[in-house]
């Protein structure tokens, strides 16, 4: 079984990890976030329907892989797949072993669920907002 963040937390999580202002995102229940890049119409429709392609893990094809990133902006890892706006934050408490290749795979199992169960928690719309380029 899970042990999950609450959805407060992973929401300032993810407000401080994302700090371009230009950048919308929506966050799914296991903390699995969906940046969109290009954000059109619906944004919690769009997201879906990425994390629907990219978010199930597949053994032995590129859906199985993943990367770790340990931010200096708060405590966890990030969890990269094989879709680079697809990230899933975990906690420093989930798992107890904090190896790379533990929170890798925590990462990947959220993500998984997250991609299967596609509820969304929260839509960050930064469509308007921030300074002109």
């Amino acid at each position: 079984m899970m042990i999950g963040v609450n959805t407060e937390t992973l929401i300032d999580v993810w407000q401080r990890l994302l700090a371009d202002p230009r950048k919308s995102w929506v966050l799914f229940e296991h903390g699995t976030c969906v940046v969109l890049t290009t954000p059109e119409g619906e944004l919690a429709e769009q997201a879906i329907d990425l994390l629907k392609k990219f978010g199930p893990a597949h053994a032995g094809s590129s859906a199985g892989d993943f990367g770790v990133i340990n931010p200096t902006d708060v405590e966890g890892g990030v969890v990269t797949g094989h879709h680079h706006d697809v990230l899933t934050y975990v906690g420093p408490d989930e798992p107890q072993d904090q190896s790379d290749i533990a929170v890798g795979l925590f990462g990947r199992a959220k993500r998984h669920r997250d991609g299967t169960e596609l509820h969304v928690v929260h839509v960050e719309d930064r469509r308007g907002s921030g300074s002109p380029a």
